[in-house]
């Protein structure tokens, strides 16, 4: 005979430190089970979209670094290739490589963000430090070309913005060792942890087609066995020129995840070798007509472009009416389209594991909201 109980609604966020902003899940549970859940989203809204009607096609670049402030290269780029394909531009060979180079290493500092916070939500203190020691590495370089440390503003239509300074291609190349080395101490430390493994495994499991269903990209993905990165399926900017591997699993839970993640910051490591071998001694790194943004007035028309950032596909979707400002812009941000499928990944599951599963997924709420 079963013991019927009520319900109880809880809020987890909007001030939450494992919400990692002002985001909001409103839970109903029986006992410690979910039965219901409702991720409520908009507390950080700033209308990227509409405040890009209002400047010239360079003036938006800054505000795409307040997407995924974790990876704000990745977001300069996509803009960036979108007014390019409107234009018909071809770029620079240096730019193209100092791009592919940067934004690397950004995906690098993401999934190092990521891979600390995670393990501080679910209880682990060093992990934090060393992800942080790490990914001042990477930061580092990127302030030494960009003048900046996390919203770079560094690509330019028809290019980037200042060529690498002397010696900074060498000291890429020496970071790269030092990474290395520091992340297969990631293994040692947590991948093998009884206690985490126990918080992971069989948890929060994804099917191969939830993932299509929910249209969600990514490292999510990947994890559940959706081999799809577009830097293979449909190579941008030089990345058809590099030799790198796609990590796929097929369990879908938090722990596959997790190993996914661990085995791209390895590959983002290969292509930033190979790029750094490749790269051109010199030559232009933006365009002639790159350089007079007053002029930059692509023909009336549309165009969409895409770009596998840190979390998945990201996209620009830019129409053009024929003058210096944009007419419309569309962002598909992979964060918002990911974190939708919480109302169903959690259903079921017990309530000690909803920060495990949620950490899993990697958002920022810059790129929720927009």
């Amino acid at each position: 005979m079963s013991i019927k109980t009520e319900t109880m609604t809880l809020n987890m966020g909007p001030q939450h430190p494992s919400t990692h902003g002002v985001f909001r899940i409103v839970v109903e549970v029986d006992g410690e089970t979910i039965r219901k859940v409702e991720p409520v989203m908009g507390y950080l809204h700033r209308g990227s979209e509409k405040l890009a009607e209002r400047f010239m096609y360079t003036q938006f670049i800054p505000y795409t670094d307040r997407l995924d402030y974790m990876n704000a290269m990745t977001n300069n780029y996509v803009y960036c290739a979108a007014v390019e394909k409107l234009l018909g531009w071809e770029i620079p060979e240096r730019a193209e490589y100092l791009r592919v180079i940067t934004m690397e290493l950004n995906r690098i500092a993401s999934h190092l963000v990521w891979w600390g916070t995670y393990l501080l939500d679910i209880g682990a203190l060093s992990p934090f430090l060393y992800a942080f020691r790490d990914r001042d590495h990477c930061l580092d370089l990127l302030n030494e070309i960009s003048g900046a440390r996390m919203t770079f503003n560094y690509m330019r239509i028809g290019g980037v913005k200042w060529d690498a300074p002397d010696g900074w291609i060498d000291r890429v190349k020496e970071k790269v060792n030092v990474l290395r080395e520091n992340i297969a101490e990631y293994d040692t430390l947590v991948t093998g942890n009884e206690i985490f493994q126990s918080r992971t495994m069989g948890v929060g499991k994804l099917t191969k087609e939830q993932v299509i269903n929910w249209g969600l990209s990514g490292p999510l993905a990947r994890a559940s066995g959706v081999n799809i990165d577009i830097r293979k399926e449909e190579p941008y900017s030089i990345y058809d020129r590099f030799d790198f591997d796609i990590p796929v699993r097929e369990e879908g839970d938090v722990f596959a995840r997790y190993k996914v993640r661990i085995a791209e910051l390895y590959e983002s490591l290969k292509i930033i070798e190979q790029a750094c071998e490749q790269i051109p001694e010199g030559g232009d790194i933006i365009t002639k007509k790159g350089k007079r943004i007053m002029m930059i007035k692509p023909p009336a028309g549309e165009a969409y472009t895409r770009a596998e950032a840190s979390k998945g596909e990201i996209g620009v979707y830019a129409i053009s009416n024929g003058k210096n400002k944009p007419y419309r812009i569309k962002l598909r941000r992979p964060s918002f389209v990911n974190v939708s499928i919480l109302q169903e990944l959690l259903i079921g599951q017990n309530i000690q594991d909803l920060v495990a599963i949620f950490g899993s997924l990697d958002i920022v709420l810059g790129e929720v909201d927009a």
